[in-house]
């Protein structure tokens, strides 16, 4: 048993001060408070207040905590479990079963809290990973090692792109991947897990989550936690990971909810001031080193469809690939509802991605764009006002938007249309095919919902 270091003198929601009767233990230090019914609250060290007090954030709730209640450690920080013995299950960021299975039977543990890798064990990648969608590897290619998000407001469609990306990307996993579930919809998990299970990837899957219903300490630690058990793999294993995260704006969310409750002064937006390092903190541990890759993949909620938030904004710059999903254009039913013109990667140039791909993509950014422009003028005047160029252009650029759609496979149960995987070079040159001109013998809606165009042309 751990000796008895203090005593609960406060209790503020799930914010603890404790009176220390020896040295104060570090920043970080894992504590575990007694309650009455003989369990236990674990909290961490987040604060040194003065000479024998210090104040600690809850990992779960304080129900049946007292003052006077006996605080004890061993003086180690908080650590995650790693090592295989997570792949195939589903725990929480103690490392408990969730998924109804046997405690975990292994030794190794590692500190939540760690710096990141020096510039000097950073390893750069040019690879890239294709997810066979098209929109997105057309216009928004991800790097093999780097960092991609899907940012998109509620109900647009973030969770079934990560899903497909999933689906897509386990086929071709080399190594092993990492789920880290931030404030995780129970259903949303449940349906990862029994995806991966009937995909045959689950052996090599690790999911850490912490749910909507859990203390805010726990799902601001969480993706640490993940974060840490994919760092095992790709350091000490040397194996490639996938790293999968969902949801990260859960993550600023949950720091919002600690700094209030520390009694800090919010910044712009109600924000905690420690936005940015809060982000950081799990951006810049995810890179490839010499000892493996990591290549990560983050969901970000959008609050209010406002792309100027600054959480947002902060996990924007962070990015080597940003898939922006619009409302306008989910709302005229295009799926996946990519916006062509917002999203950006900085693997679309000729050095990564080859001059036909770079030259293909702007070109039809450039259509999609006048498109755009031209909506208005279509609406009120109707398609025989415009010039004979004009024309030509909105009618191939339309093809372009119904080409860009696909039935998903994750989707396919709802929608009954069978799922569709395209090679990034059958993209290209569908594509350019129809900005040539080769398919305005097609009809539009032929275009829509389907995979390579050569379904339609050689139809």
């Amino acid at each position: 048993m751990d000796p008895v270091i203090g005593r609960v003198s406060a209790v503020r929601g799930t914010v603890l001060e404790v009176d220390v009767d020896g040295p104060v233990p570090p920043l970080a230090t894992a504590l575990s408070c007694r309650v009455a019914d003989a369990g236990a609250v674990s909290a961490v060290v987040h604060a040194h207040l003065a000479a024998g007090r210090i104040r600690a954030i809850a990992l779960e709730s304080t129900r049946g905590l007292t003052l006077g209640a006996e605080v004890t450690s061993d003086g180690a920080p908080l650590t995650m479990p790693v090592g295989r013995a997570l792949l195939g299950r589903v725990v929480d960021l103690h490392g408990g079963p969730l998924d109804g299975g046997p405690p975990l039977v292994t030794t190794e543990r590692r500190p939540v809290h760690r710096a990141p890798p020096g510039s000097q064990a950073r390893r750069p990648w040019s690879d890239i990973y294709e997810t066979g969608v098209k929109a997105i590897d057309l216009f928004c290619p991800f790097l093999r090692g780097g960092r991609a998000a899907v940012f998109g407001g509620a109900g647009v469609g973030k969770t079934v792109v990560l899903m497909e990306f999933i689906h897509n990307a386990v086929e071709d996993l080399r190594g092993v991947a990492v789920f880290a579930g931030i404030g995780e919809r129970s259903r949303e998990g449940l349906e990862l897990w029994d995806e991966m299970k009937e995909r045959g990837v689950l052996d090599r899957t690790a999911l850490v989550f912490s749910q909507m219903k859990d203390a805010p300490g726990a799902r601001f630690v969480v993706g640490l936690a993940a974060l840490t058990v994919a760092e095992h793999f790709r350091d000490e294993l040397g194996l490639d990971v996938m790293f999968v995260v969902d949801n990260l704006y859960r993550h600023v969310q949950a720091g919002m909810e600690v700094s209030g409750l520390l009694g800090r002064l919010p910044s712009r937006v109600g924000y905690q001031p420690t936005l940015a390092a809060d982000i950081a903190a799990i951006e810049e541990r995810i890179t490839a080193t010499h000892q493996g890759g990591m290549t990560s993949v983050q969901a970000v909620y959008v609050p209010a469809d406002d792309y100027g938030d600054p959480a947002v904004t902060h996990a924007f710059w962070h990015m080597d690939s940003a898939l922006v999903l619009s409302r306008d254009v989910a709302a005229e039913g295009y799926y996946p509802a990519v916006d062509p013109l917002t999203s950006t990667s900085k693997a679309l140039d000729a050095a990564t991605v080859g001059a036909r791909h770079q030259e293909v993509a702007e070109e039809a950014r450039r259509v999609l764009g006048r498109l755009e422009e031209l909506k208005d003028i279509i609406s009120m005047l109707g398609m025989e006002e415009l010039s004979a160029e004009d024309h030509t252009l909105v009618t191939r650029a339309r093809r372009v938007r119904a080409f860009l759609t696909q039935p998903f496979f994750v989707t396919q149960a709802f929608t009954g249309v069978e799922g569709r995987r395209v090679r990034s070079a059958d993209t290209v040159e569908g594509v350019a095919a129809i900005l040539e001109g080769r398919a305005d013998a097609v009809p539009e809606e032929r275009l829509f919902m389907i995979g390579a165009l050569k379904e339609v042309l050689d139809a």
